[in-house]
């Protein structure tokens, strides 16, 4: 009896700590820069670097790069033109900033150490919106998306993504059966 009870405890204790290390995020994870990082040092092209992506809602944007150095600067439009950082939306100094996009449209980022941007390192991460539907000229929807529809994913890429929210549930499950406890 005393060893079910210890099993049942051990069980519980495991599911708790695989629980407490489960991190979800629905987008997917892009270093600024890739491989050279936020930096002023190589010729990155932070412009080349963004248009070469898709970003979602989600997502999340790494910036890297040696504090001592660099920063990062959320600005508007006009500012990320100009590079003016006299008021920016937010600032970043860890050198190791992860930025989760939640909203549609642009966002302009800058560094702020003199000559930084002037130099390149400034980058725009545009959100674009889901297709729609184009009017047509008689005011009904015309079947014509207004903007080129991505492709779906394959059916093993839809398994991968449902195993990826849904896996460590069903794994906590199989182990608290497996201790005799569901």
């Amino acid at each position: 009896m005393a060893s079910i009870v210890e099993n049942r405890g051990v069980a519980v204790l495991l599911c708790l700590v695989l629980v407490s290390s489960v991190e979800v995020s629905d987008g997917a994870v892009y270093k600024v820069g890739d491989s050279a990082g936020w930096t002023t040092i190589g010729n990155v092209d932070y412009k080349q670097w963004a248009v070469d992506k898709t970003f979602q809602l989600g997502d999340i944007i790494v910036f890297e790069y040696n504090p001592q150095f660099h920063n990062v600067m959320q600005v508007r439009h006009a500012e990320y033109r100009a590079c003016n950082v006299s008021s920016p939306i937010s600032t970043h100094t860890t050198g190791n900033d992860s930025i989760t996009i939640d909203t549609h449209g642009h966002h302009f980022f800058v560094c702020g150490v003199p000559g930084h941007c002037q130099a390149g390192q400034k980058v725009d991460i545009n959100i674009l919106r889901a297709p729609s539907v184009a009017p047509s000229p008689s005011g009904l929807a015309s079947p014509v998306p207004a903007v080129a529809a991505v492709p779906a994913p394959s059916p093993s890429a839809a398994m991968d993504v449902v195993f990826d929210k849904f896996g460590w549930l069903v794994l906590i499950l199989q182990l608290l059966y497996m201790f005799g406890l569901a």
